[in-house]
């Protein structure tokens, strides 16, 4: 089963000029609509940090969950994060990006990769006290612009270890947009191959130009799990690059009627979170 992740969050987030809580809600209550996995929808962060995002609890309070299979998830990048996403029990999921790359994890959380691996197995606990699943990206996944030490092994080393402590879903993140096709397909062979109860995930950023080769070496190697952002806005700043952004879902989805697979999404409700997105971003 193919699982489709949209991450308004994502899209949002870099964004400056501050979006009004009515738009935010009026969007993703239209992407409730179209049948995704998982909405990543806001997220527990200090307003300092993330300005962007500072009316999360607003947003949640005024979504429309009566009829919506989708699941929400938020991110979190502390403890207090972690125990304020967990009063909601409409979160399903909270979300934790730990880095494969000690420089970026102490950039994004402040924390060395031990804290903040002691940080999940301490947001595991809490969630399976309040009955939510802890998903963690693993950024920088397919290598990092700090000239820290990155291999197959090291992303292996951290990913058993997060798989051992109790995590069932692990994406890998292209923070940067530096993964080539036959990387990512190598290290999903091995990793679909090692740990085939897991569910793993890719949290891709692209270039226009070569979208596509990212996700058929994802997809035809055992990724069954696909975050993406409508019209690939966002994107990490890190990337140094305006062309960079997250994986546009409309492309995705593209590919995957190609292949004839079933997203089980409803595209008139995804035509519409499309023609919103342009009052959103624009």
């Amino acid at each position: 089963m193919l699982n489709i992740i949209e991450c308004p969050r994502d899209a949002m987030q870099g964004i400056h000029e501050f979006i009004p809580t009515d738009l935010k809600v009026k969007y993703i209550n239209q992407l409730l609509k179209v049948g995704f996995n998982t909405i990543d929808f806001g997220s527990f962060v200090s307003p300092k940090a993330i300005p962007q995002m500072r009316d999360t609890h607003s947003v949640l309070a005024r979504l429309d969950l009566s009829e919506t299979t989708s699941k929400l998830l938020a991110i979190v990048a502390n403890e207090r994060g972690v125990l304020q996403a967990c009063d909601y029990d409409e979160i399903d999921y909270l979300g934790f990006s730990f880095s494969i790359s000690e420089t970026f994890q102490q950039r994004n959380t402040k924390k060395s990769q031990e804290q903040a691996f002691e940080l999940v197995e301490t947001t595991l606990n809490l969630c399976d006290m309040h009955g939510k699943s802890l998903v963690v990206y693993t950024s920088m996944a397919f290598g990092n612009p700090y000239d820290d030490p990155w291999d197959v092994a090291i992303l292996e080393h951290w990913v058993d270890r997060l798989i051992s402590a109790g995590v069932e879903i692990v994406s890998l993140a292209d923070t940067v947009g530096m993964a080539e096709p036959k990387q990512i397909g190598e290290t999903f062979a091995a990793l679909s191959e090692n740990y085939p109860k897991t569910e793993l995930g890719v949290h891709l950023h692209t270039k226009p130009d070569n979208w596509e080769a990212k996700v058929h070496a994802a997809f035809a190697n055992g990724c069954k799990r696909f975050d993406g952002a409508i019209k690939g806005y966002g994107g990490c700043p890190m990337a140094k690059d305006d062309l960079v952004g997250n994986m546009p879902t409309e492309n995705m989805l593209h590919y995957f009627a190609n292949q004839s697979v079933d997203t089980r999404l409803d595209m008139d409700e995804f035509r519409e979170a499309m023609l919103i997105a342009n009052e959103v971003f624009d």
